[in-house]
């Protein structure tokens, strides 16, 4: 059997991906930076960058199937064309490596931040979006690299995109910002919310998906993947009876939100240092970021859990890795 490739899989999609590849029978080859950890994996470590074609072309020699889930994911960066250079660049570096090599099928991990939200609805993949409107560095850089993704597609290249939309759940850790609002909350450090929303899904769902959309899915087609739509105020509802915790009662006016976003993103311009509430993040939380996963239901036969268990493994696995600092009483198993 052929190596399958999966970059990211230091990540937290990433290494969910990997470990079902490995449990599924293939043999793994992951494309590493030199700081990067594997933990818990038995793959093959390739040394490598996304920026850097030469070690793409040795990475991606001999596979079969390719699972870029890689991603620059900040909402703030010292230097914003960083994240262009990995996400968009990048994106078609590894692309072009696979093309050359052959490879029999491209899954790309794209982002639900490039779907396009109508006002007060539920989007999905046939609603009409531009580069115009995503908001700041990261989102553009992920919509210039699924047209990226979509150019080698009409060229008759075999690039399948999938859109998870907020996965939760063990070895977020970095955290995202999604496990980052878990882990806030966890440390007492959310004491007021805004009105937004998300669509969760559970991490293990979401790398289901992606070995669906291998199976499966069409090539030149994109795939949300998701679950539930919710509230802020819902999400932290649901870690609060997991947690034992209170959740926050105060809701901040969005203008004040975005005070704060802008005050705070100022002076991490100053420091060097990622702020409190980047001015991107507050942004993106002016629409609730509903979607609809039925495309990938109807084509991929993708069925998703309650995201309840997700967030229960969240707060089970911040706890027991050293990421809370405040003591934390006896939780509520989600699972």
């Amino acid at each position: 059997m052929k190596p399958v490739l999966v970059t990211g899989a230091s990540g937290f999609i990433g290494w969910h991906v990997a470990r079902l590849l490995i449990e599924r029978g293939y043999k793994v080859r992951a494309l590493v930076r030199p700081a990067s950890k594997l933990r818990e994996l038995e793959v093959e470590p390739v040394l490598g960058d996304l920026r850097d074609p030469a070690s793409l072309d040795r990475a991606v020699a001999g596979c079969s199937l390719v699972f870029h889930v890689a991603a620059d994911y900040r909402l703030w960066a010292p230097d914003p064309e960083e994240l262009y250079r990995s996400n968009r660049d990048g994106t078609r570096n590894l692309l072009e490596a696979a093309r050359n090599h052959g490879v029999e099928r491209f899954v790309y991990t794209s982002t639900v931040g490039c779907i396009g939200l109508p006002q007060g609805g539920v989007g999905d993949e046939n609603t009409p979006v531009t580069l115009g409107q995503m908001s700041g560095a990261y989102k553009r850089s992920k919509f210039l690299a699924e047209q990226v993704a979509l150019e080698f597609a009409s060229a008759g290249f075999p690039v399948v995109i999938v859109n998870p939309t907020a996965p939760v759940g063990d070895h977020d850790v970095r955290p995202t910002p999604t496990g980052k609002i878990v882990l806030d909350f966890l440390n007492g450090a959310m004491p007021a919310f805004i009105d937004t929303g998300l669509n969760l899904v559970d991490v293990r769902d979401t790398a289901r998906a992606h070995l669906l959309a291998c199976e499966r899915g069409k090539a030149g087609e994109r795939y949300i993947v998701g679950c539930e739509n919710l509230t802020l105020a819902e999400i932290l509802e649901r870690l609060a009876r997991l947690s034992g915790l209170k959740a926050a009662r105060i809701k901040l006016p969005y203008s004040l939100a975005y005070a704060i976003g802008v005050l705070t993103t100022g002076l991490a311009r100053l420091t060097g240092r990622p702020p409190l509430a980047p001015l991107d993040a507050v942004r993106m939380a002016k629409k609730k970021m509903f979607v609809s996963h039925e495309k990938a239901k109807r084509e991929l036969g993708f069925e998703p859990g309650p995201v309840e268990g997700a967030l229960g493994r969240a707060v089970e696995w911040f706890k027991a890795n050293g990421y809370c600092q405040l003591e934390q009483p006896a939780a509520r198993s989600g699972t």
